[in-house]
């Protein structure tokens, strides 16, 4: 006879992502599946990836994010270029500096997910 602990660790919880895409039409599905694999594309990069993990933490300049990432400042351009043209980040000028920012919300979700599962102790 089957104990408890394993009944319970075989059942699928309720909101199990198998039983919340039922719920959504395939060609719903489809459009969505397209956007999650262009966002998380936008993502996969380590440059990119650190980037957001340093902005998590508020507002940067590119001069800062230099320093943090041992980069130079035609990288960290070219992937803060990336991640504005998908939204992700935005600038703000102050005074003779741009101020960067995580801009879309998911994405901050994202990289405290990826924070937690990666690099959390």
């Amino acid at each position: 006879m089957q104990d408890r602990a394993e009944a319970e660790h075989q059942r699928e919880p309720a909101d199990a992502p198998g039983q919340q895409c039922e719920q959504i039409a395939t060609a719903d599905m489809l459009d969505r599946a397209a956007e999650a694999a262009s966002f998380m594309k936008a993502l996969a990069h380590e440059g990119r990836m650190m980037i957001l993990c340093h902005l998590s933490g508020g507002e940067k300049t590119v001069g800062q994010l230099e320093q943090l990432l041992g980069q130079r400042q035609a990288a960290v351009s070219q992937q803060l270029a990336r991640l504005r043209a998908e939204g992700l980040v935005s600038s703000r000028r102050a005074g003779k500096a741009r101020l960067y920012t995580v801009s879309d919300p998911r994405a901050a979700e994202v990289v405290g997910l990826m924070y937690r599962l990666f690099c959390a102790n």
